[in-house]
């Protein structure tokens, strides 16, 4: 189990993308300058989808969906975030001896742990020499990827963060290819269980496995 890094946790529930892109630079402006403790903030989007620096135009959506696009400075390639989608961003100051890769490995395994908690048995997976990042987590009886997870750090802090697939609309996913991989196949807790999931609990198990509590 990974343990020590308890963080603050802040919750809110639908929130617009470039609104919340800002509220995370203020909150990342004052952990690196030490106003603030390590902090989960936990929250959902309307409809979007994002795109990282290395997503290639064929990979895009078709405008006539209606679905907005938005680039971000995160690592990772194009994801789509919506209604019952649990968004997790992470400001976290790194260790001395850490880097934003060893934090997402960590991310990764902190994910696991709540999906086992929540009764999914998940995995981590580590990236073949010349094949696309594999990056987040993935079931392991189905091999879907159910949680997509794009990172940058600056100035040693970490941002953006994760995005758990709970009991959304899963067909937006399909308008796009989803993290440069165009043969994923992307789920939900809902279509895993063949069951809307309890979205609060969820809430909590997630919030546990980072060791995360409200001021």
């Amino acid at each position: 189990m990974v343990s020590g890094r308890p963080l603050v946790l802040v919750e809110d529930d639908l929130v617009d993308y470039e609104k919340a892109m800002e509220r995370m630079a203020e909150l990342v402006a004052a952990r690196q300058n030490d106003e603030r403790p390590d902090t989960l903030w936990l929250l959902s989007h309307p409809q979007v989808f994002t795109v990282g620096k290395r997503t290639l135009p064929e990979h895009l959506p078709d405008p006539a969906r209606g679905i907005p696009v938005v680039s971000t400075g995160r690592g990772g390639q194009l994801t789509y975030h919506g209604p019952g989608q649990l968004v997790g961003y992470l400001i976290v100051k790194l260790r001395p001896d850490e880097g934003v890769v060893d934090y997402v490995r960590e991310v990764e395994l902190r994910l696991v742990e709540a999906l086992g908690e929540l009764g999914l048995p998940a995995e981590r997976r580590d990236t073949p020499p010349g094949s696309e990042l594999l990056t987040g987590v993935w079931t392991r009886d189905t091999g879907r990827k159910i949680v997509s997870i794009g990172m940058r750090a600056g100035r040693g802090v970490t941002s953006h963060g994760f995005a758990l697939n709970v009991d959304g609309d899963l067909d937006p996913w399909h308008y796009a290819v989803p993290c440069g991989m165009p043969e994923v196949e992307m789920t939900s807790l809902a279509n895993e269980f063949r069951a809307a999931p309890d979205a609060e609990r969820v809430r909590r198990v997630v919030a546990s496995a980072f060791e995360a509590s409200a001021l």
